[in-house]
This record gives structure tokens, C-alpha cells and sequence, in this order.
């Protein structure tokens, strides 16, 4: 397999369709439910992109950023937000928390594996 994706969604759907898109254009999905599950996977997978959610319970998808930003290893590893959230402020926050780009729900898969070529290579 080339390169591996984090996708971190609370909605199974969401990240059975991420892998669905992607792994056929041979990329490794790992899921991850939260924020801290997200960033448990992070910490313990060479991880060359991630994929969030905005709203989740337990870490949100601005604090997984953060925290992901804060540890070395995470510094350069592209973060999208996919995310039904549309409003200007809160892609302003999640650009200031770290996030390289911003994709919204319900995503055209054309578009993801794009982003994804882009960005993870």
C-alpha cells in the first residue's frame, strides 16, 4: 500500500465512505471515532495525511488539530476538516488551530482523492 490516511469522524459512515474513495486509489485508511482516539492512531502510525470532523464528543476536531500540531511529529502531516460546518469564523478557526484545508459534507469523491494526491502525494 502507498501512503496512509487518518480519517477521524464520530459517523462510521463517513469514514467507511473516506476509505471507500480512497483505498482504491492505494492509500491505507485508518479510522478513528475522536479527537483522542484520532490522536492516539497518530501517535502510534506513520500517518502522511489526516482527514477530521469538526464536531465530535470527546476531543472536537479544532483540539485534535492542536494537539496533533503540538507534537513534533505532526508538524508537516497535511489536516483537512471535512465537516458539514461552513461558516467563515469557524474555517478561521480551524486554520489558526492548523488545518491546511477545509472540505465540506456531503464531499464529491473526485474532490477528496484530489486533495488527497495533492497534499500526501
Amino acid at each position: 500500500m502507498g501512503r496512509t490516511v487518518l480519517t477521524v469522524d464520530d459517523s462510521k459512515a463517513i469514514r467507511d465512505m473516506v476509505a471507500f474513495t480512497l483505498e482504491p486509489e492505494g492509500y491505507r485508511v485508518i479510522g478513528a471515532e475522536h479527537g483522542a482516539d484520532g490522536l492516539e492512531k497518530f501517535r502510534s502510525e506513520a500517518v502522511d495525511f489526516v482527514i477530521t470532523d469538526l464536531n465530535m464528543p470527546v476531543m472536537n476536531g479544532i483540539d485534535f488539530i492542536k494537539n496533533l500540531r503540538a507534537d513534533p511529529k505532526g508538524a508537516g502531516v497535511p489536516v483537512v476538516m471535512l465537516t458539514t460546518e461552513s461558516k467563515p469564523e469557524m474555517k478561521a478557526e480551524g486554520k489558526a488551530a492548523g488545518a491546511t484545508g477545509w472540505i465540506s459534507k456531503p464531499f464529491d469523491a473526485a474532490m477528496l482523492v484530489a486533495v488527497a494526491k495533492k497534499l500526501a502525494g
